[in-house]
C-alpha cells in the first residue's frame, strides 16, 4: 500500500501502539488484523495504522498523544484513496511503477531478515557476556584526586610551603589564602586523569606520592600554585548500562558481516558492467 521502513514484525508494532489506544474511545488491546475503517471495499487495520506511524513517527510528535490515531488513520485512507484512483488509471501497470515497488520488496526484506535473523540474536544474555569479555581484565588510566593553593605571588606561595613544613593545616590555609574557585572548599579539585589540567600543574601533581606536597611553587598562566596529592585511583569500568548501546551495534555489526560473508560465500555475484566494482573486490585486489 505504501512505503515499509518498519524494522520489527508488525504484531510487535501493533502492541507498541497500545499507548496511542489509551487516545481512543476503546480501550481494548488491538489485534494487528483488526479493521478500523474500510475504504470501498479496502479494508484499513490496525496494521496498516502500525506501519503508518513507524513510518511518520516523528511527524507525529508535533501532535499531542490523543490526536495520533486519529491522525493516521486519516493519512491511510488518503493513501487508499489515492492508492484506488492510482490503479483506475492503470498506474500500478506502469514499468517504473513496477521497478519501484520491487525495489520497496528488496528493501523491505532486507529490513526483515536484519531484524528477525539478525538483531534478535543480540539478547541480554549475549551483550552482558560480551560486557564482562570487553572489561574482564580493564585497567583504567590513572587518576588523582589533589587539593591546591592558588597566589599571584611566588613569594607569597613561598611563604605558604613555608607555613606547611612547620606542621600548618593544608586545607586552612587554602581556605584562607587560595584565590581560585577551588578555595572555600578546602582546594579539592576532586579527581582528575591527564589532559585535564594545564601542563605545568599536570608535570607536576602526577609526580607526587599521597599525603606529598609541592616544595616548590608551580607556575602558571593562572598564577603559582602550591600542590597536595591526596589519593591516586585508576579508572573503574564504564558500568554496563553507559557502554551498553555500542556493545550492541558491535555486536550487531560483527553478525551483519559474518552473513554477509556467509552469503556471498553460497550465492555468485556477477557485476556484468566492466567500469563498476564492488568495494569487497576493490579490497581483495589492495591485499
Amino acid at each position: 500500500m505504501f512505503r515499509i521502513s518498519m524494522r520489527r514484525p508488525v504484531q510487535a508494532v501493533a502492541v507498541s501502539l497500545l499507548a496511542m489506544t489509551l487516545g481512543s474511545a476503546s480501550l481494548s488491546a488491538a489485534e494487528p488484523g483488526d479493521v478500523v475503517a474500510r475504504v470501498g471495499d479496502a479494508e484499513i487495520t490496525e496494521a496498516d495504522i502500525a506501519f503508518a506511524a513507524q513510518d511518520l513517527g516523528q511527524q507525529l510528535q508535533r501532535f499531542p498523544p490523543n490526536q495520533w490515531r486519529a491522525i493516521l488513520l486519516d493519512v491511510v485512507v488518503d493513501m487508499e484513496l489515492l492508492a484506488q484512483a492510482a490503479r483506475q488509471d492503470g498506474l500500478d501497470q506502469d514499468p517504473d511503477f513496477k521497478n519501484q515497488l520491487e525495489f520497496l520488496e528488496l528493501q523491505a526484506l532486507r529490513n526483515a531478515y536484519i531484524s528477525q535473523k539478525i538483531d534478535s540474536l543480540i539478547t541480554d544474555e549475549a551483550l552482558k557476556a560480551a560486557y564482562e569479555a570487553e572489561f574482564k581484565d580493564f585497567e583504567g588510566p590513572e587518576e588523582v584526586n589533589a587539593r591546591h593553593i592558588l597566589v599571584s605571588d611566588k613569594a607569597e606561595a613561598e611563604a605558604l610551603i613555608k607555613e606547611l613544613d612547620g606542621g600548618a593545616d593544608f586545607v586552612e590555609l587554602a581556605k584562607e589564602k587560595s584565590t581560585g574557585p577551588s578555595g572555600p572548599n578546602g582546594g579539592d579539585l576532586g579527581y582528575f586523569g591527564k589532559g585535564q589540567m594545564v601542563k605545568p600543574f599536570e608535570d607536576v601533581v602526577f609526580t607526587l606520592e599521597p599525603g606529598e606536597y609541592t616544595k616548590e611553587p608551580v607556575e602558571t598562566q593562572f598564577g603559582w600554585h602550591v600542590i597536595k596529592l591526596e589519593n591516586k585511583r585508576r579508572q573503574e569500568k564504564p558500568a554496563f548500562e553507559t557502554v551498553a548501546g555500542d556493545l550492541r551495534q558491535r555486536l550487531i555489526r560483527e553478525q551483519y558481516e559474518a552473513k554477509m560473508a556467509e552469503l556471498k560465500d553460497a550465492i555468485a555475484v556477477e557485476v556484468l558492467d566492466d567500469s563498476l566494482e564492488l568495494p569487497s573486490k576493490q579490497g581483495e585486489k589492495a591485499e
